[in-house]
């Protein structure tokens, strides 16, 4: 199954996700679907989706495919939300995306850990593109740009547990 249209509470993880990142006020809302995109946008009709084809090969892919989507917008930064950490609330996004600008990087603080959402300012979405590779995402761009990364507590409104560790969802 793909993660997006799984269901948790009732409602489909894609559109959990994307009404939280609504309700936080972040606009434009692009979803980035792979495994099953056909049957995710049939599920899910009210959202933008746009195809990452490249899938398979990890999260990095789909991380390219948003930010090149939100390219051609006038959105000064992108929060990341990943569809299967349900806990993260809108309340955690509207923290991260207070401060959100063109040379904006921010990571949700959850104690003594960092995790999502994930903010990136626009001047560095060329920088994570080039950097990103695999299941990786923008990890190792934070960790090579930490000086600049700011971590928002979030931890008293949101839970960061990732459902593939919790239920062993996989990417198909």
């Amino acid at each position: 199954m793909a993660k997006a249209l799984a269901e948790w509470d009732g409602r489909l993880l894609v559109r959990r996700a994307a009404e939280t990142l609504r309700d936080a006020g972040c606009a434009p809302v692009v979803v980035v679907v792979g495994a099953r995109a056909a049957d995710v946008r049939a599920a899910a009709p009210e959202l933008t989706c746009v195809e990452n084809p490249q899938w398979p090969t990890g999260m990095a892919s789909s991380l390219r495919t948003g930010l090149a989507e939100l390219a051609g917008t006038p959105a000064e930064a992108a929060v990341v939300l990943l569809v299967d950490m349900p806990g993260v609330t809108s309340s955690a996004v509207r923290r991260l995306a207070a401060i959100a600008g063109p040379e904006a990087l921010a990571m949700g603080g959850y104690g003594d850990r960092r995790g999502h959402p994930v903010l990136l300012g626009r001047r560095h979405w060329a920088g994570v593109a080039a950097a990103v590779t695999g299941d990786r995402g923008a990890r190792d761009y934070l960790r090579a740009h930490a000086g600049q990364v700011r971590v928002v507590p979030v931890g008293d409104v949101a839970d960061d547990a990732d459902l593939d560790v919790l239920t062993g969802l996989s990417h198909a």
